[in-house]
This record gives structure tokens, sequence and C-alpha cells, in this order.
């Protein structure tokens, strides 16, 4: 039994936009299945974004495996091999593992530490586990995934500053007013900016959003995937009262909010403090409107110095994110090494014969002192009682070892004996008997697939 992990992909950087479209497998049906029906791999995963497609399979070793996929993408997305051929970057082994780590922990994003694309492998994990695709080392390493992109947005400070405008946008919002709960704010606009700053106002708890664009449909759009409520432009200054917040991103080629506009809406608004951010270029907002009391106005390029820096952070702690990575690589590989049979046997005995040992010493300090024939004759016994209790389920795994599923019970084994002494939780299987025990919940309370036993 010789597996390899093998992945193949193309990203922002490798492809321009029209390649990532024409290869994209978001609408490919039966992806997943074809590929194992098709090509000599007997696991897989497929992940696409709007930023990159790969491939992640496992093989038997052979060299023809990562042609024959790569035939199969460019087939059924009605393309050409030699054509996308030179767009793709190809992982094997260790280097492939390493490369999965580093997309889940989003070290490998357009924007690092951005959380998205966890979320995104999550779902193109679940649809593997769903299609039968996913098995013993696909488990093995999403669910690894999982725990290294944790521990690196825990132990490190990654994802800790904003580094988009949307989101630097709605973080300054949140250090003028604290708690963004009991607050209104409006979106002047619904291209894909606004739409980026609704996703951080609700996730940071506004309590209404309003939405104001020229295009009432595209506004009405917008405000009913976002819980808001759309505003026809031209109630634009009528509605204006009623936010505290008001972030406007138009294509308006000049200003469309001046400090002449703002006198009747800070009356109605009894001069409460109104937050302003114009991410818009042109500027949508007269910085004249600044000079009002009670008015606090930002535009994009006071933006940019924030995400500037909390750039050059965020690749300081990258070297942080690295060396988890690297040590996380590094135990997988131990891992699949121990997925051939002999080096698991050796576990095993050597399991049962640490065990042995230490119960026999415990005993002996119990009892008091034993002539040194004593003491042999009672570790051969505990060594001996360890290996008989093992006998069976070797010849088990020999028996099981001439199969195709050989790594599932060898994993088996070692999940049931602890080989890797792993630190299990004392309550990993508390939910077994849940209606929906085939998932359980994530760090952020998020349902992943568990690992197919």
């Amino acid at each position: 039994m010789d597996k390899k992990i093998i992945l193949l992909g193309l990203n922002h950087r490798t492809a321009p936009v029209e390649v990532r479209e024409q290869y994209a497998l978001t609408n490919v049906e039966g992806f997943e299945e074809g590929l194992l029906r098709d090509c000599p791999v007997s696991e897989c995963l497929a992940l696409s974004t709007c930023n990159r497609v790969e491939i992640l399979a496992v093989t038997d070793t052979d060299a023809e495996a990562s042609g024959a996929v790569l035939s199969y993408w460019a087939r059924v997305c009605g393309g050409d091999g030699g054509v996308l051929s030179p767009h793709v970057y190809a992982h094997e082994g260790l280097a492939a593992v390493e490369h999965v780590f580093r997309v889940a922990a989003s070290l490998d994003s357009m924007i690092m530490g951005e959380p998205q694309i966890l979320g995104q492998l999550k779902a193109s994990y679940r649809k593997a586990v769903t299609k039968g695709a996913a098995r013993v080392i696909v488990n093995r390493l999403l669910h690894k995934s999982f725990s290294v992109a944790k521990r690196v947005r825990t132990e490190t400070a990654i994802a800790s500053s904003a580094v988009s405008i949307s989101f630097a946008a709605v973080e300054l919002a949140r250090k003028i007013f604290g708690d963004l709960a009991g607050k209104t704010a409006m979106l002047i606009g619904a291209g894909e900016m606004a739409e980026l700053a609704a996703t951080h106002l609700l996730t940071n708890g506004i309590s209404r959003l309003l939405i104001a664009n020229r295009t009432l449909a595209r506004a009405k759009e917008l405000a009913k995937t976002m819980r808001g409520e759309a505003v026809a432009f031209e109630e634009l200054f009528a509605r204006l009262p009623e936010a505290d917040i008001v972030i406007s991103s138009t294509g308006s080629p000049t200003a469309i909010i001046h400090s002449r506009d703002m006198k009747a809406v800070l009356k109605a608004r009894k001069h409460a403090p109104m937050f302003f951010i114009d991410i818009a270029v042109p500027r949508d907002i007269d910085p004249d409107v600044n000079s009002l009391d009670n008015v606090y106005l930002y535009d994009i390029d006071d933006l940019k110095e924030v995400v500037e820096g909390n750039l050059a952070q965020r690749r300081e702690e990258a070297v942080k994110a690295q060396d988890i990575v690297a040590a996380e690589t590094e135990t997988f590989g131990r891992w699949l090494k121990s997925l051939e049979l002999q080096p698991t046997i050796v576990d095993l005995m050597c399991r049962a014969e640490d065990i042995g040992r230490r119960e026999l010493a415990r005993t002996l300090r119990r009892i008091g002192p034993v002539d040194e024939d004593t003491r042999k004759a009672l570790e051969t016994l505990v060594l001996s009682v360890g290996h008989k209790l093992l006998h069976e389920p070797v010849v088990y795994l020999k028996r099981r070892a001439q199969e195709e599923t050989a790594e599932r019970f060898i994993d088996q084994a070692r999940r049931m004996f602890n080989l890797d002494r792993e630190d299990v939780p004392r309550d990993a299987h508390s939910d077994r008997k849940r209606p929906d025990a085939d998932l359980e919940d994530d760090e952020n309370g998020e349902a992943v697939c568990r690992p197919l036993d």
C-alpha cells in the first residue's frame, strides 16, 4: 500500500480571470465522481472559488495520475489541456499537504489572513464527503487543515487587523461608536464595496441597515440579501437623519453630499454625531462636510493608511504562522508513514510493552521488594499478556492489508489505541447520538463533517 497525495491548481497569481472562469468547477456536476471513475485516484476533493481552483487527490504511486487529472479537468470544462497546463501549479506528497494547510490558514490568499477561504474549504469538504470522494487520507488532511487554521488564528495576530477598504471602514466606525448595537447604518451605492461593507456591519452587530441606490431594484436585491431596507435615491436626504453611520461608494463623477445639504439633516437629528466614510473615487462627499460640528468624515486615503500599516503587521505574523504550518506538515507526514502496516504493528507492540512495564513498576512499588527471578517472571507475564491480547487484532490487520481499503483499518487501529498520542478531549464524541451525528461543531460553532469511521 503506497499512497501519494497530489494537488493541481490555478489561482489569481498564475491565471488571469478569464482562465479561472473557464476552468472553474462551481457549476460542474459530478466532478468528483467522474474523477474517481476516469482517473487512477482513490480519493479526491475539488475547491473552486473566484480566485482559485484546486483539485486534491490521493493515488497509488502512478506517474500518469497528475496528467490524467489535468486532462479530465480540461475536458469537463470544455477546454484544452494545452491551454490550461501553463497556468497550473502542481504539488506532491508533503508539499501538497503544506499547500492545503497554507490555503486553510489564509496564507495563500489574495488578502492574507481573511477568513472566507476556510468556509469555502469546509463547504468543498462537505460536498466531497457527501459524494463519497473523501476517505481516510482526505478526511484526515482536511480536518487537520481546519485545526491548523484554528492554531494560526489563535496563536498569531494575522487576522486581527483590517486589510480591506470595506473592513477598515467598519472597524473605524466601531472605534468611533464602540458597540454598534442600536446603531443605524446607511449604504449609498450597492456595488461590491457596499456589499462587503454591509457584511462587516452585520457581523459587528449593526441594528438597522438602509441601502440607497440610483437603481432601486439593485438596492432591493442587496437589502433582501443583507436583511436591510431599500431607499429610493430621491429620498436620500429625507432618510439621512436616521443614519448614525454613512458609507458611500457610488460611481458619481461629482460629489452628491455637501455641507449645505447637511444642515437640515443635523437639525433633524438634534445634532447627534454622524460618521461618514467615503470610499468612492471620485469622492461622493464634499470635504467641506467635515467642517460641521458632530460630523466625522473619512475618505479612502485615510483608510489606505490604516490598511497599509495592517498589511505590514500581517506579513510579520505570517512568519509565525508558517512555522506552525511547517510543524503540522511534519506531524502529518509521520501519520502518513504510519499507514503502512509494519510501523503500526511495531507501535502496537511497543504501546502494550510500555503499559505493561509501567503497571508492573506500580505493582512492585505496592507489594515491596522481590527477588530478581520473580521480577523477571512477572515482567515476562505482563508482556506475554499484552502480546497475546494483540495477536488477533494484528492477524486481522494483516488480512486487511491485502485489500484496497487497508489504510482505513490501519487508521482505525491507530486511533483506537491512540498510537499517535493525540490529545483527545474527554467530550470528543459526546454528540454521537445527535440526529446530525455525522457532523460536529468546530470552534466557531459551525457544523463540520467528522472523519468517516
